[in-house]
């Protein structure tokens, strides 16, 4: 059995760098593979980039309405089943070199803490806080102050994490078993919605996840009066808080994750009930609490609760942190717990939209985007397996663009008993125009960008 490890040392500081010495002819031919794909990288990436996007007016535009920013959309996408073609990753003597260069306890030690340092650049340019927030939670009384020694809640076997979960996440050593990566998530979160929506900046994780709001209720996503939500990989809750307030009428939401440490966090958020920056507090946003969420441990492919149990299921984000196999089974458990006629809504990365595709063709960008993001190809790939698999499975199967790179889908389980369907579903795909361009323009930033 293990336990909720509460001492900094989890973390792993430079520990894989630190122990694995290399000599100094292999660190200078490292480098110099690394610096020399930069350079071709950074010149592949003005030839790649795509040339139409979307016609101006169908541009995003974000308003607000009771403090809270909403999108608004004047797309004339139609739907549409034909599967576009999408960057393939880079193969070669190139591509091998870079990947091995990118596991090299070089990057580890010199490009990780700048890529980190990074991502604090973009939320301090654009008014987060970060450095003031992660010290805000860490001093917060919690199990990440109790000694090693401690007896603690949320005790799990090894057993109890699939393979794919141990793996390094975002450039944590220990992946999302750690505090430190619990104490981020929501700060991180903020960051790079302020790098989607760059003209909005401390508030542009609200314009990104209000795009997502707006695309599931036009694909027709809703709540039954006293209606049960489970929301899958919640991490520390803020997507979870946000159905909350979305759906005020229904009766519970449930958020569920695999790390503990997240959860724990996510629970002392939701007592301390903190205020943002901007309203005189001490966190990234303001925190309300509800009596209605319930933060839970638990494994999104093995939910442990009953059969028709629930009128939603949400993954927000997770699918692209997943093998295939895995995505396939947490889908499969969405649609047992899943009552008849319920909904799955699923928010993701889309690797058909040209920006992504342009990222995915430029050997050096998505290499260092894939070295935080293990299972990010097979993902990319699987995207037309994943949309055929629920199509098996569910009544319907509607998705639509939420912002230039990203993409909502509504899968809505029959509303019979019957468990195995006739046919499968006709996909009913909104995310292209009909002379094929995207239906969104791309606001995001450029790799090297901090702020607008």
């Amino acid at each position: 059995m293990t336990t909720i490890n509460t001492t900094e040392n989890t973390y792993r500081k430079g520990s894989r760098c630190s122990n694995l010495p290399l000599g100094l002819f292999q660190i200078n031919v490292v480098f110099l593979v690394v610096v020399f794909l930069i350079c071709t990288s950074l010149i592949d990436s003005y030839t790649c980039a795509p040339t139409t996007l979307t016609h101006p007016t169908q541009q995003c535009r974000i308003h607000e309405t009771k403090n809270r920013l909403e999108p608004l959309f004047a797309s004339t996408s139609t739907p549409s089943t034909t599967t576009r073609p999408q960057a393939k990753p880079q193969t070669g003597i190139a591509q091998w070199l870079l990947d091995r260069a990118l596991e090299s306890p070089l990057w580890k030690l010199l490009l990780v803490p700048q890529a980190k340092a990074t991502m604090t650049k973009t939320a301090e340019a654009n008014g987060i806080p970060w450095m003031k927030a992660r010290e805000w939670i860490q001093q917060a009384d919690g199990p990440w102050k109790a000694t090693s020694d401690e007896k603690q809640g949320n005790v799990l076997s090894v057993e109890a994490y699939p393979e794919y979960y141990r793996r390094e996440f975002h450039a944590y050593d220990n992946g999302n078993l750690s505090w430190k990566a619990a104490f981020e998530q929501e700060i991180a979160s903020r960051a790079v919605g302020a790098r989607n929506f760059p003209t909005y900046k401390e508030k542009g994780e609200d314009a990104f996840r209000g795009a997502f709001d707006y695309a599931l209720t036009s694909l027709g996503a809703n709540v039954p009066d006293q209606g049960i939500i489970v929301d899958l990989g919640c991490g520390t809750g803020a997507s979870t808080r946000r159905l909350a307030a979305r759906w005020t009428n229904a009766k519970h939401i449930i958020g569920m994750d695999l790390s503990p440490y997240f959860i724990e966090v996510g629970r002392k958020l939701l007592e301390l009930q903190p205020k943002s920056f901007g309203e005189g507090g001490r966190w990234v946003t303001t925190i309300l609490s509800d009596p209605r969420i319930n933060l839970r441990v638990g494994n999104a492919a093995d939910t442990a609760l009953p059969d028709n149990f629930a009128d939603v299921v949400n993954l927000q984000f997770i699918l692209h942190e997943l093998p295939l196999s895995a995505t396939k089974k947490v889908c499969n458990e969405a649609l047992r717990i899943l009552k008849p006629g319920g909904q799955l809504w699923i928010c993701e990365m889309d690797f058909d939209s040209p920006a992504y595709a342009a990222q995915r063709s430029n050997a050096l960008l998505f290499s260092l985007l894939r070295s935080t993001e293990p299972y990010l190809d097979e993902y990319a790939d699987g995207m037309a397996e994943t949309r055929e698999f629920l199509a098996q499975k569910f009544a319907s199967v509607k998705t639509e663009a939420a912002t230039g790179r990203h993409y909502a889908l509504i899968a809505t389980k029959s509303s019979t008993m019957d468990t195995e369907l006739q046919s499968p579903a006709v996909i009913e795909d909104r995310r292209f125009k009909a002379d094929g361009s995207y239906a969104i323009e791309d606001t995001h930033l450029k790799l090297w960008e901090s702020k607008q």
